[in-house]
């Protein structure tokens, strides 16, 4: 995991610093896996890495892109958080057991969760490609992150099912050991600063609407 995102973005990152006509601008994938677990902190791109396997990965992945920095690209490391896509992703692994009515909060439930529609995410991509001000790292995160218990809930709702049964801790930590509390019971309340700042508008801030619209039943953003 580690060679295929850190040495990929070394050698992409060494043979743009040696173009005679280098790119204006290289944009990387990181993940808000960088900030930790955090409990209740508010997260915005200040905030200094976590502890852990995940931190430290995405503090080599951003650091790897060095070279183009130091040759005069501008770089922004896009701090990606949970997209919510019906046929990609975490949601498609939750929808399953979601629409059989056998869905539930991981652990307590009370760990937060950073996520965006992904219209949202791809229309920041874009927005991070043309900004000029905007370098270095940027949280690609709805402003509006919500705990493990109302995501969940807010999910059930929506496909108009129960969501009752909790997978608990040492259930996830038996089965996932490390990774259950790197991935799934981490907490991470992370704001788009740089973002908001530079004037993004997302079309899904709220959670309610960004899931309507993901399957299917489309509202109006809140």
């Amino acid at each position: 995991m580690t060679e295929s995102r850190v040495r990929t973005t070394a050698s992409l990152a060494r043979v743009l610093a040696g173009l005679n006509r280098r790119p204006e601008v290289l944009l990387t994938a990181s993940a808000i896996g960088f900030y930790g677990d955090r409990g209740d902190e508010l997260l915005d791109e200040q905030a200094l890495a976590g502890a852990g396997f995940f931190p430290e990965l995405c503090r080599q992945w951003e650091a790897a892109a060095k070279p183009a920095v130091d040759a005069g690209i501008r770089v922004v490391h896009l701090r990606i958080g949970v997209v919510l896509a019906a046929r990609e992703g975490a949601l498609k692994k939750m929808l399953p057991l979601f629409r059989l009515g056998l869905g539930g909060r991981l652990g307590s439930g009370r760990q937060w969760m950073s996520w965006i529609a992904l219209e949202d995410a791809v229309a920041a991509i874009l927005f991070a490609m043309r900004t000029p001000e905007l370098r270095g790292p940027v949280n690609l995160t709805a402003p509006g992150p919500v705990r493990n218990l109302e995501f969940t809930r807010t999910l059930a709702k929506q496909l108009n099912r129960p969501a009752i049964l909790p997978a608990p801790a040492f259930a996830l930590r038996l089965a996932l050991g490390q990774m259950a509390d790197e991935a799934l019971l981490a907490s991470a309340r992370v704001f788009p600063g740089k973002l908001a700042a530079a004037g993004f508008r997302f079309r899904y801030p709220a959670l309610q609407a960004a899931l309507g619209a993901t399957l299917g039943s489309r509202r109006e953003p809140e």
